[in-house]
């Protein structure tokens, strides 16, 4: 008898505990989907910057939702049954419960109308200035999403146009990069024939050495030496010296341009499989790469995102944060570009009643 009662009353606190168990989900499925969410974007990538590497077709799937439903239910049953027989008493008792969690997750491929606006539009020069104001340095911005800035060619490693960069267009980041630093330039945006412009502004008596450095940036741009702000447009060639002509580049073309800096197998360049690593030279020295990504026949220990293809093994280091900076800022870049209609950003919904 005691053994049923113990039974009787396990369940009752698991119907009991059923009432409460829709809010104990919510953090932990947050920060899991979101987790898988951002480990398998990673991974997708790096993924398609190696396929690029090697000739092939890119393809990105976007995560449009995820619905997660639970559903636990619990019955007892409990029943006597009595005779007239002084030991024809009998009782019964009997407990049941189901558990079911039914995930839902829907892809849909970034093809179409949605490949052009997100992948193969130039990203616009506002958006360039903004991430300058939100405290990104401009030589990392220029060097990743700009081709010319006022006709001053950046490198640029896709294989079929593949250069390198202007001798003084290294120096000029050096010195926009001092000048940011020092506080010295900034940006705004103000009504112009009707249209709003953006514009960046250079900051005068500050201290002499930026703005020694500022009239070294005008010169080189061909910027008129006594105007502080000059309108931002996009382009390859300006239209007078008070305006700032940035040819900026699409996310392909980023991906495309990092992809040329992947460190593949020697053994797979001899067998014509992919080119050799693109070298960029300044000067008789080797420019170093914005980002790192290594590869070997084994899985890497300690790696920040890892990917086989074929039959080798492609990763960033965890430990080398310059790369794992720059690969991170090109997926912050990859949401900041599209333009046009926007798609239903993934939900995550979690039915719990």
């Amino acid at each position: 008898m005691k053994g049923r009662i113990f039974y009787f009353l396990l369940g009752l606190m698991f119907l009991a505990g059923c009432a409460g168990i829709g809010p104990t989900t919510v953090t932990r499925d947050r920060f899991d989907y979101t987790g898988a969410i951002s480990e398998s974007w990673k991974h997708q990538m790096l993924l398609n910057m190696i396929k690029i590497r090697y000739g092939d077709a890119p393809v990105f799937l976007d995560v449009s939702s995820v619905i997660s439903q639970y559903q636990i239910a619990g019955q007892i049953n409990l029943g006597a049954t009595i005779n007239n027989h002084p030991w024809g008493t009998s009782e019964t008792l009997g407990a049941a419960g189901q558990y079911y969690d039914r995930p839902t997750i829907t892809y849909s491929p970034v093809m179409g109308d949605k490949f052009a606006r997100g992948m193969m539009s130039p990203i616009p020069p506002p958006a360039i200035l903004s991430l300058l104001q939100t405290g990104y340095p401009v030589d990392l911005v220029f060097r990743i999403l700009v081709h010319e800035i006022n006709g001053i060619q950046n490198r640029f490693g896709g294989e079929a146009r593949a250069r390198t960069a202007d001798a003084e267009f290294y120096s000029l980041l050096e010195k926009m990069r001092r000048v940011q630093s020092g506080g010295g330039m900034g940006m705004r945006f103000k009504k112009i024939d009707k249209e709003e412009a953006a514009l960046m502004v250079f900051r005068l008596k500050r201290d002499p050495e930026t703005d020694s450095l500022v009239h070294d940036i005008r010169k080189t741009l061909g910027l008129d030496p006594g105007a502080t702000e000059f309108r931002v447009v996009y382009g390859s060639v300006p239209r007078d010296d008070k305006e700032i002509a940035i040819l900026t580049r699409s996310i392909l073309e980023v991906i495309i341009d990092l992809s040329a800096d992947i460190e593949v197998p020697d053994v797979h360049v001899r067998e014509k499989r992919v080119n050799p690593t693109f070298v960029q030279m300044v000067g008789g020295e080797k420019v170093r790469p914005l980002i790192r990504i290594q590869s070997s026949s084994g899985k890497a220990g300690d790696a920040f995102v890892s990917i086989r293809y074929r039959d080798s093994y492609f990763w960033i280091d965890d430990r080398d944060l310059r790369s794992k900076r720059i690969f991170s800022f090109l997926m912050f870049v990859f949401t900041l570009v599209e333009t046009g209609e926007k798609g239903i950003a993934p939900v995550v919904t979690l039915p719990t009643g």
